[in-house]
């Protein structure tokens, strides 16, 4: 008969998951929930907290039957540009308005990739900004400034 066996990287990760989903599920039960048709404040964090906690189940299982491999290095420069940019946006998005401060988060997020070129950063920050722009302001309608009182023009 052969043995279990766990790949403990994936086996850590999907109990991670599942940590936090139950967290955020036992937080989330706190706020009204409502119906799917007439959402509550709390229907949408349980939803995803459901998917996050099925998730790591589903790494649970796929660790006792794959081996894994050793971990590579850390991907340091993607750390210290993508952990950055939305804590950027949050700070600035009342100050500059959502055009700015989306257009500099993107080009921040940008440079994780040692790949990425200046130019193509830019050309991709600029169609992130317009498409965003298009779909949240104008087809959804939200009330989002687009330039703020540190940005008047």
């Amino acid at each position: 008969m052969k043995s279990l066996s766990f790949d403990t990287t994936n086996a850590l990760c999907g109990a991670l998951f599942i940590g936090l989903g139950g967290f955020f599920i036992y937080q989330s039960l706190g706020l009204e929930l409502g119906t799917a048709f007439k959402m509550g404040p709390g229907y949408f964090p349980l939803f995803l907290a459901a998917i996050l906690t099925l998730l790591g189940v589903i790494i649970i299982v796929q660790s006792t039957r794959v081996e894994g491999e050793p971990l590579g290095p850390v991907a340091w420069r993607g750390m210290l540009f993508i952990l950055p940019a939305p804590i950027f946006f949050g700070l600035t998005v009342r100050g500059l308005g959502f055009v700015p401060s989306l257009f500099f988060t993107a080009l921040i997020a940008c440079f994780a990739s040692q790949r990425m070129k200046p130019l193509t950063a830019l050309a991709l920050s600029v169609a992130l900004t317009i498409f965003s722009v298009a779909v949240f302001s104008y087809a959804l309608g939200l009330p989002f400034q687009r330039f703020g009182p540190w940005v008047r023009l």
